[in-house]
């Protein structure tokens, strides 16, 4: 490790630079498209069902292949993989945009998500590798300051494209906004990233990416459909049989090991207790991703404003996001400290908010203070949660490790989004708009608190194994 930091020594910051801005692109693609679904429903005469496919198919796409992903990466090299995923991504970001039908664009987002699944753990991984350790917390918190980057301009930059009509574009100038970006990317990757994969080269493991994709691909498509199919009994039985699926995985993965080739998932990592409770953190504070969904649909249709001002009440959540990850690092205090205080905020945020929705007829400046308070702590508890689990992993498994993590915010998104959404919609039929997303919060907050409560627990499993 020390010998490839030492290569990137001089560079280290602009490799940071590049990688960063392709992280960048993976989530603004997730946020900006609802900005342009209106216009894709009327230009291409689509129906609900295919509009929320257009949605879903990059998002599943890229949470059941991502493990698959960081696995390239360690056999093929990062930098190899880390541009092709952007080559494609690029390439299938062209072909959405000159779709002439919807299921062309469907096809085409769920290439996309191809693309991102490739690109995404390369990110960390390489972080991981070429940052001293010294150095690890301002270049993870520069990592998370993307992400919020990606909410602020997902919101923003989505509705003045489109407004713009550039060279008569309207909904594909969301798409068309990656093509510059990604080729950039991939020329500065191409002349300034130096190759870094595991320091013995795996062999890929078919079995292992076919049985991983079929469980991912069981439990994240029956939360995405399991709502609007109103949950069927083949949406249960299908999550069942993820885990019977799963359980199949582990064992095969545990063969292959024993028999010293190359799983696709080091089964050693599974059965540590402590990156279990890192990755279990990891997948619940992603359930923030719910916001998202509950409290602008509350705003367009309970309280009837439109979709700009929606975008724009979400931005004191999208404010913190951005800068908390930025300064986080420089107070003195250990990882552990600000990832509990991290997900004390969001457990604050969120009851803040709900108070701020029984008292409030619209959103004023308390709910705006609870959303600011979560954003905060999303924004805090994200870079130092991946470098606390990634610092655990040897850089031998750094692949293999960002892959499962990459998998847990993911499916953590999806899930949240299922389970809160389903809630947030079942209470409509019962309760008013204001009571329905008060509850709604409150149960955000529930499940905030329980991630805090297993960072104390993960805390003191580092600590017992040093």
């Amino acid at each position: 490790m020390d010998a490839i930091q030492s290569a990137y020594s001089t560079r280290r910051w602009l490799i940071l630079a590049i990688l960063s801005a392709g992280a960048f692109l993976s989530p603004l693609d997730f946020i900006i498209v609802n900005v342009a679904l209106a216009d894709i429903k009327t230009a291409l005469h689509a129906s609900e069902t295919a509009l929320q496919l257009v949605v879903a198919g990059y998002g599943l796409t890229y949470a059941v292949l991502v493990v698959t992903g960081g696995r390239l990466g360690d056999i093929y090299g990062r930098k190899k993989v880390f541009m092709s995923g952007m080559m494609v991504f690029t390439f299938a970001s062209a072909c959405c945009a000159s779709a002439k039908d919807i299921n062309w664009l469907i096809a085409a987002r769920v290439l996309q998500g191809m693309g991102a699944a490739m690109l995404a753990p390369q990110v960390i991984a390489t972080i991981r590798v070429i940052f001293p350790p010294t150095e690890q917390p301002k270049a993870m918190g520069i990592f998370g300051a993307v992400f919020g980057l990606a909410v602020i301009a997902g919101q923003l930059l989505g509705g003045i494209l489109i407004d713009a009509h550039l060279f008569g574009w309207t909904w594909e100038s969301v798409f068309m906004v990656n093509l510059p970006v990604g080729l950039i990317c991939c020329t500065m990757a191409y002349f300034f990233m130096e190759e870094n994969q595991a320091v013995v080269r795996p062999k890929l493991d078919i079995g292992g990416i076919v049985l991983a994709t079929i469980c991912l691909l069981l439990f994240i498509y029956p939360l995405v459909k399991g709502r609007e199919a109103h949950w069927p009994l083949w949406v249960f039985m299908s999550v069942l049989l993820s885990g019977v699926t799963g359980w199949l995985l582990f064992r095969y993965e545990e063969r292959l090991l024993i028999l010293k080739r190359s799983p696709l998932l080091h089964t050693p990592l599974l059965r540590n207790v402590t990156f279990l409770k890192g990755a279990g953190v990891v997948f619940l504070y992603n359930h923030t991703a719910a916001i998202f969904l509950i409290f602008p649909y509350y705003l367009q249709n309970g309280l009837h404003k439109d979709a700009f001002d929606a975008g724009m009440a979400v931005l004191p959540y999208a404010i913190g996001f951005f800068i908390a990850p930025l300064v986080s690092h420089r107070f003195q205090f250990s990882g552990h400290r600000l990832i509990q205080g991290g997900l004390l905020l969001i457990t604050m945020g969120c009851m803040l908010g709900a108070i701020a929705l029984h008292f409030e007829s619209t959103p004023g400046l308390l709910l705006k203070t609870g959303l600011l308070m979560a954003g905060i702590g999303h924004g805090t508890v994200m870079p130092a949660m991946l470098r606390q689990i990634m610092s655990d992993v040897d850089v031998s498994l750094a692949g293999q490790a960002s892959g499962i993590v990459s998998t847990a915010i993911q499916v953590g998104s999806v899930t949240g989004t299922a389970v809160i959404g389903t809630l947030f919609f079942t209470l409509l039929e019962y309760f008013s708009y204001s009571r329905s997303i008060e509850i709604s919060f409150i149960t955000l907050s529930v499940v905030f608190f329980t991630g805090w409560r297993l960072a104390i627990s993960y805390n003191k499993s580092y600590i017992a194994d040093i």
